[in-house]
């Protein structure tokens, strides 16, 4: 798949036709399965039980709402809450919702991460508490499958709701707004893709993509579901619901609140949703954009991670580093699974050492960088573990507010929108990939120093002024300098919104975009490691004839004079998902 780059990360094109499946059903959705969907190596495939599961959630809402009032249907919302909205006035009153919270701002979004956020949004949908209709799931799944996506801006969440985000999903879904689908923007000298026009409202800021506008779809997309008028909704309660089709299909089969589509469709736009009746609230009640961030951050980290200890170990061998930090007695006695798993995992690169080995006139014992290794990269490891826990969770559950349950026909007033969960294991993810990027800052210098190596200074084979890498010290601090302020704690956040009513924050959706700074900070500081490592291999008298310091040497420039090092830190950042293979 092609894929350019953006000042948000990766864009990738639109998924092609041959792509495999991912069953949405609202309770088994992976991490790794939400990102093959957001990268367009997946196409959605709604299980028919799961939409049924919707659509009970649906038909008891509006047996709910014809008894009482429900928040955000028979009223208005924030501090509007006890206003209260007249029944013929409901669906022009979720109209209003959409459009009065579609004012997101900032930089538009790159397509990876609003197609995640419809992942994540269809998959909740199913889980069956919102009592929205079930064309928006099929809506959100068509989206994905034809590769267009809505306009969405940076800015408007903070944690409790990514309410601007998802209002604009919501206009793009009703047809109000146009459709969008990335193209490779023209490249600048940077390779950076530069910025190109975007057919957007006057007031958006540019995105670093090129965008085509797609009209609203005739007729390959769903159908709106029929709501059942006032005279009929008491009856609703005893109607049975129709049985789901066997087996699981790309697109939900014809039932009675369905219509099929047209033959022949599979290219353009899903098919405007009619918004009926508490339709506005259910869908924008979620904070499926932080989250489809953190799965993408997750997935990187996870990644670099283990990329990690391949560069970790290359640096160790390069400076004849001591095995006795990372011997499995030394961790079985405290067992912490991510420093265990950090120290076997040199172990496995390297070769295992039988015990302490005797070093006459040597170090008794290595810098921090080498020797601290497995406790503090092992932080960092469970930090990621524990951040794909939150989000698998999160992404498989319903989250809304009122949460509509079937079963028992009821409705509960709640806070589970409140993100603290997700932002506060994003927070934790970022500082622990502070203190290993710190790490290897300290091991780069160390390949620089002849004391340590016993090689030239900064591993310059010119004359004895030559710089050697040693600027790579210099562009590695600087990715640092921009992850340790990512590391700021945006948990941390206050904000008093909506009159009062509101007054605490998550600030999840922030800590998911300093997550996913933090991750293309690191890769850079990863990748000046593994320069200096590889090189420092070379001149070693005996490099260790390993698999990982052979890919690594393979790929890297052999030329060691003084010369511009950019392309070699490029390569080594495209290297680092190789490695994490190895």
């Amino acid at each position: 798949m092609d894929v350019t780059a953006s000042a948000h990360g990766p864009t990738r094109v639109p998924p092609r036709r041959e792509a495999a499946r991912v069953l949405l059903d609202g309770a088994t959705l992976t991490v790794g399965e939400l990102l093959a969907l957001a990268d367009g190596d997946a196409v959605p495939a709604v299980v028919p039980a799961a939409r049924e599961r919707a659509r009970r959630s649906w038909l008891t809402a509006q047996r709910l709402a014809a008894s009482g009032r429900l928040y955000g249907r028979g009223t208005g919302v924030g501090a509007q809450r006890s206003v209260p909205v007249e029944e013929d006035d409901e669906a022009a009153h979720g109209l209003r919702l959409l459009r009065s919270h579609a004012g997101g701002a900032g930089a538009l979004l790159p397509a990876r991460q609003v197609r995640a956020m419809l992942a994540v949004r269809a998959n909740q949908l199913l889980a069956g508490g919102s009592g929205i209709q079930p064309a928006f799931v099929d809506a959100l799944a068509d989206a994905l499958r034809l590769g267009v996506h809505p306009a969405v801006n940076e800015y408007g969440g903070i944690g409790t709701g990514d309410l601007t985000a998802l209002a604009q999903t919501g206009l793009t879904l009703i047809g109000e707004r146009p459709w969008t689908r990335p193209e490779p923007g023209p490249v600048s000298g940077s390779g950076a893709v530069a910025p190109a026009p975007v057919t957007a409202p006057a007031h958006a800021v540019a995105a670093p993509v090129q965008f085509v506008v797609v009209p609203p779809g005739r007729s390959d997309g769903p159908r709106p579901e029929p709501l059942p008028d006032a005279r009929a909704r008491t009856a609703a309660r005893d109607a049975s619901a129709p049985a789901p089709a066997p087996g699981v299909a790309g697109s939900p089969a014809a039932t009675p609140d369905r219509a099929p589509r047209d033959a022949g469709a599979g290219a353009g736009t899903p098919a405007p949703v009619a918004l009926r009746a508490g339709d506005a609230l259910a869908l924008l009640s979620s904070n499926a954009l932080a989250l489809g961030q953190a799965a993408l951050a997750q997935g990187e980290l996870d990644v670099l991670l283990r990329a990690t200890h391949v560069v970790a170990a290359l640096s160790l061998a390069a400076v004849s580093g001591s095995p006795e930090a990372y011997a499995a007695p030394v961790h079985a006695l405290r067992p912490y699974p991510g420093a265990a798993r950090a120290a076997g995992e040199v172990r496995r690169l390297l070769g295992p050492a039988e015990g302490p080995a005797a070093r006459p006139g040597g170090r008794v014992q290595d810098p921090f960088g080498f020797r601290a290794f497995p406790q503090v990269h092992g932080c960092a490891l469970d930090a990621c573990g524990r951040l794909r826990e939150v989000v698998e969770v999160e992404i498989n559950c319903p989250s809304e507010n009122p949460l509509l349950d079937a079963d028992a026909d009821a409705a509960y007033h709640h806070g589970g929108f409140f993100a603290a969960p997700l932002g506060l294991a994003l927070d934790a993810a970022v500082l622990a990939l502070l203190q290993t990027a710190q790490l290897s800052a300290a091991r780069l210098a160390a390949l620089g120093d002849p004391g340590l190596t016993g090689l030239p200074a900064f591993l310059a084979t010119g004359p004895v002024s030559s710089s050697g890498t040693m600027i790579l010290e210099y562009s590695a601090h600087s990715a640092l300098a921009e992850l340790r302020s990512s590391a700021a704690p945006a948990s941390a956040g206050h904000a008093v919104l909506s009159r009062g009513l509101e007054e605490a924050a998550s600030f999840a959706g922030q800590a998911a975009r300093q997550a996913l700074r933090a991750t293309e900070a690191y890769a850079v500081v990863l990748a000046c490691e593994l320069v200096g490592a590889v090189r420092a291999l070379r001149l070693h008298p005996d490099p260790p004839r390993v698999a990982a310091f052979a890919v690594a040497a393979q790929t890297l420039p052999e030329e060691t004079r003084d010369r511009p090092l950019t392309d070699d830190v490029t390569a080594a950042v495209g290297l680092l998902p190789v490695l994490a293979g190895l």
